[in-house]
């Protein structure tokens, strides 16, 4: 609408232009500086999209080429008019209203904006899943991947102001129900929408960043199986809120179970491999967190080794943590953390080392570590979540707090539990490494209860 209003602006200052036969040259300066500030506000719209488009993607729509060249034409005239003297030109007064009328073309462009509403929100979209593979054919520019035939991976399906950034839930309903109506099971990971997909859809809430417990993950590819071998039309669309964590970890899941892959790692590598767009960025889409790619590796182990069925269950007490490569985290020494532990979304120990709170820290120089002693620590069976928290300023990522990471009781082995930087969900990223050195990592020691 601003856009609009400039073009009126502009179009009026022309046609006053045009209507004085005589003007001061006070009068006409100002018209022709408003005029030029409107023109040069014109190009910097065009560059800017040019720059977050890119090049080849913005100069690809007919639209685009016919809108910059109309901008740059547009300016060349008004500059033409500002900074020579072709006003006092007795000689060509037919050059004069010429490229004083010129500058009307500047109203096509309010064609070109009355179609910018949709252009911006496509720029947006495009913005938020960065270099994730999208599906742009037969009319449709959507969050999307085919990871395979029959497994999509995509963003969450919005409506409302988030619709403005991410998939549209109607033009994800229309395309599922254009390319395979009828075939299509949803699976949703985030919070529950109506009846856009015909009621095809089964729901495994969880949080952002959160893992999906063994027991949904056994649920959930019992009914995949099903679904597949019910109709070889039949295929699954899978979302979380990005597409990219939780959906992986399902997908990567289900290749797995379904003999496409055997081990863990490859059905990772793939996945990321299929969702990452190279030719935008080399930015890697796959499942990154390092937890979710650990459960990953859980359900890997339960098919070979027991028959796609939860491992024996294995209750243990948790008894210390220690933390290595401490200096330089926090005040150094572990007494600015808080510690958390979660079973079941509900908190079953808290200590606060600051105050030596239901548990008593350990500083040793000597190894560079602390050990965290906890009092009357608790007994912990199935999926278990420890989070860090810091009093000292540490920056926050997943989650909110410094570090975390889940683990299932039954994976451990000989009571202990060893996590490298790369396996803690934060430190895991290089953008933290100048805190987090290279030598530093959680380890937890279990008692038999």
């Amino acid at each position: 609408m601003f856009g609009v209003v400039l073009i009126i602006v502009d179009i009026v200052l022309v046609i006053v232009d045009l209507s004085l036969m005589t003007r001061s040259r006070d009068v006409g300066d100002v018209l022709e500086t408003v005029s030029l500030i409107i023109s040069l506000f014109f190009l910097t719209d065009v560059l800017l999209r040019v720059y977050v488009e890119g090049f080849k993607v913005y100069f690809s729509s007919r639209l685009n080429i016919i809108d910059a060249c109309i901008v740059v034409i547009t300016l060349v005239v008004t500059m033409i008019y500002t900074f020579s003297d072709l006003t006092g030109a007795s000689l060509i007064p037919r050059v004069v209203t010429f490229l004083r009328f010129l500058r009307i073309i500047i109203l096509v462009r309010v064609f070109r904006l009355a179609s910018q509403k949709k252009e911006l929100e496509k720029v947006t979209r495009r913005m938020v899943s960065e270099n994730k593979r999208r599906y742009q054919k037969d009319g449709f520019d959507l969050d999307l991947t085919y990871v395979t035939d029959r497994v999509i991976a995509m963003s969450f399906p919005s409506s409302g102001k988030q619709a403005l950034y991410r998939n549209p839930i109607r033009e994800v309903a229309r395309f599922l129900d254009t390319k395979h109506e009828d075939h299509y099971r949803v699976y949703n990971l985030c919070s529950k929408y109506t009846h856009y997909f015909h009621y095809s859809t089964c729901y495994f809430l969880s949080n952002s960043f959160v893992c999906v417990h063994l027991r949904d993950m056994l649920k959930y590819t019992a009914g995949v199986r099903e679904w597949m071998a019910a109709d070889p039309k039949n295929i699954i669309a899978i979302h979380c809120k990005g597409g990219k964590g939780r959906t992986g970890t399902l997908v990567c899941t289900w290749l797995i179970d379904s003999d496409q892959f055997e081990s863990a790692q490859d059905s990772l590598d793939y996945f990321g491999e299929r969702r990452t767009d190279k030719s935008r960025s080399s930015k890697f889409q796959g499942v990154e967190t390092p937890s979710q790619s650990r459960y990953v590796g859980y359900y890997e182990v339960m098919k070979t080794k027991f028959n796609r069925q939860l491992p024996p269950e294995q209750s243990l007490k948790i008894k210390s943590i220690r933390i290595h490569s401490i200096a330089g985290v926090g005040k150094g020494n572990g007494s600015d953390l808080k510690v958390k532990i979660i079973v079941r979304k509900k908190l079953v120990f808290l200590c606060v080392c600051a105050k030596q709170e239901n548990c008593t820290v350990f500083p040793d120089a000597g190894t560079n570590s602390v050990v965290i002693s906890l009092q009357e620590g608790p007994v912990v069976n199935g999926d278990v979540k420890v989070m860090f928290e810091s009093s000292a300023g540490l920056p926050k990522g997943y989650e909110d707090c410094p570090f975390y990471f889940w683990f299932n009781t039954s994976f451990i082995e000989n009571n202990r539990l060893v996590l490298s930087r790369e396996e803690l969900d934060n430190p895991h990223k290089a953008k933290t490494w100048d805190l987090y050195k290279e030598a530093f990592g959680v380890t937890l020691s279990f008692s038999e209860p």
